[in-house]
This record gives C-alpha cells, sequence and structure tokens, in this order.
C-alpha cells in the first residue's frame, strides 16, 4: 500500500472522530489528533480498532500511545505494513 493510501486512510478514519471543523480544513502530517482535532481518549481507542479493521493489522498498546499527530499514524501503520 502505498503512502498516499495510508495517509487517505488515516484522515478519513480520524475526520470521522474530529470535533474540530476549522482544523479538518487545514490538516497535514503534524496536525494533532487530541489537541488540534479534539479528538478525546475514548474516541483514539475507536480510530485505533478502525486502523487495524481498514488495514488488517494489530497495534499494540505501546504503539497505539505513540500516535499522537497524522503523521504518527501514517507512519506507524507504513512501517506495520512493511
Amino acid at each position: 500500500m502505498e503512502q498516499q493510501e495510508i495517509y487517505s486512510n488515516v484522515v478519513r478514519i480520524i475526520s470521522k472522530h474530529a470535533k474540530n471543523e476549522d482544523a479538518l480544513k487545514n490538516l497535514g502530517p503534524e496536525t494533532h489528533i487530541i489537541n488540534d482535532l479534539q479528538v478525546n481518549s475514548a474516541r483514539l481507542v475507536d480510530i485505533v480498532l478502525d486502523f487495524e479493521d481498514t488495514f488488517d493489522l494489530e497495534i499494540s498498546d505501546d504503539d497505539a500511545d505513540k500516535i499522537n499527530t497524522i503523521g504518527d499514524a501514517v507512519k506507524l501503520v507504513k512501517d506495520l505494513l512493511h
């Protein structure tokens, strides 16, 4: 799976749970999921589960704890797929 496809899927999944509509208009790899998009920790669990289902992989709790930005999520998924 190419990085752009991973990025698009990550953004699609995270966008469903974001509370800050303005931040969604200016997404980038440095966009912080909790601070910028106002995703709460319970929704972050849903996002990780969606990643696992979408990309058919398993994300450990330690890896999930490292997801702070959209770029972090893309890198983690890419690393786990390869």
